[in-house]
């Protein structure tokens, strides 16, 4: 591998809804259990441990079906207001 040259990586719009919609799933099954659920999806984000979620209204199963590259590419977008 070339260390010269910059990796892409490119994450297609259509999943840009069907992200938002699993993680405010994700977010409600959380408050619901009574977890913060800001902290529990940051442990689950940095550590890849999905035990970080709770299974309540299946949320495990949810937000494993978005990369986690995935949910940080989304986060920065918005938090520096481009989406």
């Amino acid at each position: 591998m070339n260390m010269e040259n910059t990796m892409r990586f490119r994450v297609e719009k259509d999943s840009n809804s069907r992200a938002q919609e699993i993680l405010k799933n994700v977010y409600n099954a959380l408050v619901e259990k009574g977890y913060n659920p800001i902290n529990q999806i940051v442990g689950y984000i940095l550590s890849g441990d999905p035990t970080y979620i709770t299974s309540h209204n299946d949320a495990r199963n949810l937000i494993r079906q978005i990369e986690r590259d995935e949910l940080l590419e989304k986060l920065v977008k918005n938090y520096i207001g481009l989406e």
